[in-house]
Protein backbone atom coordinates (compact mmCIF):
# COMPACT_ATOMS: atom_id res chain seq x y z
CA UNK A 1 0.00 0.00 0.00
CA UNK A 2 1.46 3.32 -1.03
CA UNK A 3 1.18 6.11 1.52
CA UNK A 4 1.80 9.79 0.98
CA UNK A 5 2.13 12.26 3.84
CA UNK A 6 1.61 15.92 3.03
CA UNK A 7 2.29 18.68 5.55
CA UNK A 8 -0.21 21.40 4.68
CA UNK A 9 0.38 23.27 7.95
CA UNK A 10 2.70 25.93 6.49
CA UNK A 11 -0.13 26.85 4.09
CA UNK A 12 -3.41 25.91 5.71
CA UNK A 13 -4.64 24.05 8.77
CA UNK A 14 -7.69 21.96 7.99
CA UNK A 15 -10.48 22.23 10.50
CA UNK A 16 -12.29 19.06 11.52
CA UNK A 17 -15.20 20.03 9.27
CA UNK A 18 -12.88 20.74 6.32
CA UNK A 19 -11.23 17.34 6.76
CA UNK A 20 -14.65 15.66 6.85
CA UNK A 21 -15.67 17.54 3.68
CA UNK A 22 -12.44 16.48 1.95
CA UNK A 23 -13.26 12.85 2.75
CA UNK A 24 -16.89 13.25 1.66
CA UNK A 25 -15.90 14.91 -1.63
CA UNK A 26 -13.39 12.15 -2.45
CA UNK A 27 -14.99 8.89 -1.23
CA UNK A 28 -12.71 6.74 -3.39
CA UNK A 29 -9.58 8.00 -1.62
CA UNK A 30 -8.62 6.95 1.89
CA UNK A 31 -7.45 9.93 3.93
CA UNK A 32 -6.10 10.06 7.46
CA UNK A 33 -4.63 12.92 9.46
CA UNK A 34 -1.98 12.40 12.12
CA UNK A 35 -1.80 14.25 15.43
CA UNK A 36 0.49 16.88 13.82
CA UNK A 37 -2.22 17.70 11.28
CA UNK A 38 -0.37 16.17 8.33
CA UNK A 39 -2.62 14.74 5.64
CA UNK A 40 -2.03 11.06 4.84
CA UNK A 41 -3.25 9.59 1.55
CA UNK A 42 -3.32 5.81 1.22
CA UNK A 43 -3.93 3.47 -1.67
CA UNK A 44 -6.22 0.45 -1.31
CA UNK A 45 -4.75 -2.79 0.02
CA UNK A 46 -3.91 -5.78 -2.14
CA UNK A 47 -5.86 -9.01 -2.22
CA UNK A 48 -3.80 -10.98 0.31
CA UNK A 49 -3.93 -8.22 2.92
CA UNK A 50 -7.63 -7.56 2.25
CA UNK A 51 -8.43 -11.25 2.63
CA UNK A 52 -6.60 -11.50 5.93
CA UNK A 53 -8.16 -8.27 7.21
CA UNK A 54 -11.60 -9.70 6.44
CA UNK A 55 -10.74 -12.92 8.31
CA UNK A 56 -9.65 -10.91 11.33
CA UNK A 57 -12.89 -8.91 11.32
CA UNK A 58 -14.85 -12.18 11.24
CA UNK A 59 -12.85 -13.69 14.13
CA UNK A 60 -13.32 -10.64 16.34
CA UNK A 61 -16.96 -10.36 15.24
CA UNK A 62 -17.76 -13.93 16.32
CA UNK A 63 -16.21 -13.29 19.73
CA UNK A 64 -18.06 -9.97 20.02
CA UNK A 65 -21.42 -11.53 19.09
CA UNK A 66 -20.96 -14.09 21.88
CA UNK A 67 -19.71 -11.67 24.53
CA UNK A 68 -21.86 -8.62 23.70
CA UNK A 69 -19.26 -6.35 25.34
CA UNK A 70 -18.84 -3.73 22.64
CA UNK A 71 -18.71 -2.79 18.98
CA UNK A 72 -16.24 -3.63 16.20
CA UNK A 73 -15.23 -1.40 13.30
CA UNK A 74 -13.55 -2.11 9.98
CA UNK A 75 -10.82 -0.17 8.20
CA UNK A 76 -13.23 2.29 6.60
CA UNK A 77 -14.07 3.83 10.00
CA UNK A 78 -12.19 7.04 10.77
CA UNK A 79 -11.94 8.08 14.42
CA UNK A 80 -11.32 11.63 15.64
CA UNK A 81 -8.73 10.84 18.32
CA UNK A 82 -8.37 12.97 21.46
CA UNK A 83 -4.83 13.94 20.43
CA UNK A 84 -6.09 15.54 17.20
CA UNK A 85 -5.48 12.72 14.71
CA UNK A 86 -8.06 11.24 12.36
CA UNK A 87 -7.16 7.56 12.04
CA UNK A 88 -8.63 4.44 10.47
CA UNK A 89 -7.25 1.24 12.03
CA UNK A 90 -7.52 -1.97 10.01
CA UNK A 91 -9.70 -3.33 12.83
CA UNK A 92 -10.88 -1.75 16.07
CA UNK A 93 -13.19 -2.33 19.00
CA UNK A 94 -14.86 -0.05 21.56
CA UNK A 95 -16.52 -1.20 24.77
CA UNK A 96 -20.29 -0.91 24.88
CA UNK A 97 -20.46 1.75 27.63
CA UNK A 98 -18.04 4.12 25.88
CA UNK A 99 -19.69 3.80 22.48
CA UNK A 100 -23.21 4.22 23.83
CA UNK A 101 -22.12 7.33 25.78
CA UNK A 102 -21.56 9.09 22.44
CA UNK A 103 -24.43 11.04 20.94
CA UNK A 104 -26.11 9.67 17.83
CA UNK A 105 -24.64 12.60 15.90
CA UNK A 106 -21.11 11.75 17.07
CA UNK A 107 -21.61 8.11 16.07
CA UNK A 108 -22.70 9.13 12.56
CA UNK A 109 -19.63 11.23 11.74
CA UNK A 110 -15.98 10.51 12.58
CA UNK A 111 -16.54 9.36 16.17
CA UNK A 112 -14.60 11.53 18.66
CA UNK A 113 -13.18 8.63 20.63
CA UNK A 114 -10.11 6.42 20.85
CA UNK A 115 -10.96 2.75 20.41
CA UNK A 116 -10.09 0.42 23.28
CA UNK A 117 -8.39 -1.98 20.84
CA UNK A 118 -6.78 -1.49 17.43
CA UNK A 119 -5.10 -3.84 14.98
CA UNK A 120 -2.86 -2.89 12.08
CA UNK A 121 -1.88 -5.58 9.58
CA UNK A 122 1.29 -4.70 7.68
CA UNK A 123 1.04 -5.22 3.93
CA UNK A 124 4.12 -5.86 1.80
CA UNK A 125 4.42 -2.21 0.76
CA UNK A 126 3.77 -0.67 4.20
CA UNK A 127 6.62 1.12 5.92
CA UNK A 128 7.12 -0.47 9.36
CA UNK A 129 8.38 2.81 10.86
CA UNK A 130 5.20 4.60 9.75
CA UNK A 131 3.07 1.83 11.26
CA UNK A 132 5.00 1.97 14.55
CA UNK A 133 4.49 5.74 14.66
CA UNK A 134 0.78 5.18 14.06
CA UNK A 135 0.63 2.59 16.86
CA UNK A 136 2.37 5.03 19.21
CA UNK A 137 -0.14 7.70 18.22
CA UNK A 138 -2.96 5.30 19.11
CA UNK A 139 -1.36 4.56 22.46
CA UNK A 140 -0.87 8.27 23.17
CA UNK A 141 -4.54 8.87 22.31
CA UNK A 142 -5.69 6.36 24.94
CA UNK A 143 -5.98 3.06 23.07
CA UNK A 144 -5.58 0.36 25.72
CA UNK A 145 -4.36 -2.52 23.53
CA UNK A 146 -2.93 -2.56 20.03
CA UNK A 147 -1.49 -5.25 17.80
CA UNK A 148 0.83 -4.54 14.88
CA UNK A 149 1.04 -7.74 12.87
CA UNK A 150 3.80 -8.17 10.29
CA UNK A 151 2.93 -11.17 8.10
CA UNK A 152 6.21 -11.23 6.22
CA UNK A 153 8.36 -11.01 9.35
CA UNK A 154 5.99 -13.24 11.34
CA UNK A 155 6.04 -10.82 14.26
CA UNK A 156 3.46 -9.22 16.48
CA UNK A 157 4.14 -6.01 18.37
CA UNK A 158 1.81 -5.56 21.31
CA UNK A 159 1.12 -2.02 22.49
CA UNK A 160 -0.31 -1.44 25.97
CA UNK A 161 -0.98 1.75 27.88
CA UNK A 162 2.09 3.17 29.66
CA UNK A 163 4.35 0.32 28.54
CA UNK A 164 7.00 -0.24 25.93
CA UNK A 165 5.83 -2.34 22.96
CA UNK A 166 6.36 -6.08 23.33
CA UNK A 167 7.75 -7.92 20.31
CA UNK A 168 6.77 -11.56 19.76
CA UNK A 169 8.53 -13.58 17.09
CA UNK A 170 6.43 -16.22 15.28
CA UNK A 171 3.71 -16.59 17.91
CA UNK A 172 0.98 -19.10 17.16
CA UNK A 173 -1.69 -17.30 19.24
CA UNK A 174 -2.27 -13.98 20.99
CA UNK A 175 -5.01 -13.12 23.43
CA UNK A 176 -7.06 -10.02 24.10
CA UNK A 177 -5.94 -9.79 27.73
CA UNK A 178 -8.31 -7.75 29.92
CA UNK A 179 -9.40 -5.48 27.05
CA UNK A 180 -10.95 -8.31 25.00
CA UNK A 181 -11.53 -10.93 27.70
CA UNK A 182 -11.63 -14.45 26.34
CA UNK A 183 -10.60 -13.46 22.80
CA UNK A 184 -7.77 -15.51 21.36
CA UNK A 185 -6.48 -15.13 17.83
CA UNK A 186 -4.98 -18.13 16.08
CA UNK A 187 -2.31 -16.52 13.93
CA UNK A 188 -2.50 -19.28 11.30
CA UNK A 189 -5.22 -17.14 9.67
CA UNK A 190 -2.57 -14.44 9.23
CA UNK A 191 0.65 -16.27 8.43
Amino acid sequence: MLTYTIDLNPFVQLSDRQFEQLCENHPDIKFERNHRGELIIMSPTGGETGNRNASLVVKLGIWNDRQQLGYIFDSSTCFKLPNGGNRSPDLSWINRESWEALSQEDREKFPPIAPDFVLELKSTSDNIKDLRDKMQEYQDAGVKLGWLIDRQGKTVEIYRQNQQPELRQSPTKIDGETVLPGFELDLNVVW
